[in-house]
This record gives structure tokens, sequence and C-alpha cells, in this order.
């Protein structure tokens, strides 16, 4: 498959893949036509729903990318899924065109540290960003970026949160528990929750638990940890990189994000398949640009 792939292939907007990500709750597919309320309603129901424990089976050495990925000459070429046999963990991001008003949904898919796939959607963005309700606004085309996929994946690491959210559910959990796959989600800022220390100048390794504060709507009321700040790198004669916020989509606990998360980055801040999903978004971006589409 090309790095550059319009979605309009089986299991894009034109069809749907029998091998790749399917919808299994199709009550939780986010609709962007909701009210507000109609809205965190459905969070509060997808948190009820979620699972923040370990239901999966891959372990931090499964995942591991020891070696970044090189995207001086652009993106790595896709290799056959079937000569690898480690879990495959499917990276997602977006970039848009506010102009034309679409969203360009990637998913980069990663086996053995190395790029088995590449899928992506283009759809029009039905509302503007509201914190908190990421999901009715991204949810739908990345739905169409990962159905597009014939490889299926083990784990979806998300550009955003998962259970670090007003209601526990952001896009990690809302679109995990709607295909029913162990999520995890990588955020550059903090939503909401308390983090356990300061988290100004931390060395590479460093984590701290984010704890539910007043901010959270769901849950017990209770102080329970929501992800973790990890410091994932940082320069070491000034510590200006700021951490990133790590928290269970689904089917998968707050500790071990965290620690699959750390596996998959390999010298850079973010991990390599939402930095090679983020690359390769912009790479469909500047494709249609270029073509006039």
């Amino acid at each position: 498959m090309s790095p550059v792939d319009d979605g309009d292939g089986p299991g894009g907007p034109g069809g749907r893949s029998d091998r790749g990500v399917r919808v299994e709750r199709p009550e939780f597919v986010p609709d962007p036509l909701s009210s507000r309320a109609e809205m965190e309603a459905l969070q509060r129901d997808l948190a009820a729903d979620a699972t923040f424990a370990d239901d999966h089976g891959l372990t931090p050495e499964d995942v591991a990318i020891g070696t970044a990925f090189d995207l001086s000459d652009g993106l790595p070429a896709a290799t056959a899924a079937a000569d690898q046999d480690g879990p495959v963990v499917v990276g997602v991001d977006q970039a848009f065109r506010p102009d034309d008003g679409e969203a360009i949904s990637a998913a980069v898919a990663i086996r053995d540290g190395e790029v088995v796939e590449y899928a992506s959607a283009i759809t029009p963005l039905s509302i503007p960003y509201v914190p908190g309700l990421l999901a009715f606004r991204e949810g739908g085309p990345i739905l169409a970026a990962l159905e597009a996929l014939s490889v299926p994946p083990d784990l979806l690491v998300f550009d955003g949160s998962g259970r670090i959210h007003f209601r526990e559910a952001g896009i990690a959990t809302h679109v995990g528990v709607t295909c029913d796959l162990p999520s995890v989600g990588v955020a550059k800022g903090l939503l909401c929750g308390d983090p356990g220390d300061s988290v100004d100048e931390r060395p590479a390794g460093w984590r701290t638990p984010i704890r539910a504060d007043g901010s959270i709507e769901t849950g017990d009321g209770g102080a329970h940890v929501l992800g973790y700040a990890l410091q994932s790198r940082q320069y070491p004669n000034s510590r200006r990189v700021n951490p990133l916020y790590v928290s269970p989509g689904h089917r998968v606990s707050a500790a071990t994000a965290t620690d699959l998360v750390e596996a998959l980055c390999a010298g850079y801040k973010l991990p390599e398949p939402t930095r090679l999903a983020d690359a390769y978004a912009d790479a469909v971006k500047r494709d249609i640009v270029g073509s006039g589409r």
C-alpha cells in the first residue's frame, strides 16, 4: 500500500473491511448532531462500560520499538504483515482542512518495529472543537480510517485522552469501547485531574499518577488514578520538554498503558505509532492539496 492513501479502497468511505477494525457497539458511535446533554450522557454510559483493567495479553517487550523511524526522506514503506508474528499496534492521528471543512484521519499499523499498513479517510467536519467532546468531532472520521485497515489491531494508540477526561471517556475510551479493542490515550496537555507531584523539569523515565479531582463527574468521587504523567524524553542540559499524559482507553490499566507507551517511544517525545500517524496525516493532506482536490 502506498504511504499516501485516500481511503477509497475496501473499508474506506466506499466500503467496509471484514478483516480490520469493526464497530462492535454501534450504540456508542459518536453522533455530532446530538445535543450537548446527549453527548455527555453517552460519555457517562461509555465510562460505565469501559474496562480500565488489563484484558489484552500484551507486554511492553511485545510492542517495544528500539529504533525510531527515519522520516527525513518521507514515510517508511509498508512491509508484508504475513512476514511478522508480533502484535499489531495502530497509531491514530488527524490533520484538518478547515477551509474545506474536512478531517483527514490517519491510521498506521506497526508490527515488530516495521510499518505493515497505512490507512486513511477523508470526511466532513460537522462541529467545532469543544473541550471534553472531541470524540463527537473526530470519532466518526477516525472510525472510517480504522475500518479501512485490513490488518486487525491488538492495540490502538491515540493522540488524545482516554480516562483522563471529565467523564472518564476521552476519544481513546470512546473509540476503544465502540470497537471493543485495547486502547490508550496519549495527550500532550492535561485536560483534568491532579498530578501526584510537580511535572516541571523532570528527567526521562519519570512518572507520577494523575488522580481524579473535583472536575471529574463520574466515578465514586474518590481520588482514583486516571492515568500518569510520563516524561518520555528530556534534554540533558535544559529540562524544557513537558511530559506526556497517558491514560487507559479500554481494556488496559493505567500503569500498563504507561509502560506500553514508554516502550513505544524510541528517542522522541511521542510514541512512534502516533508520531508516524501525524506524519502520514500531513502527507495525505499535502497530496490532496497538490492534486487540487
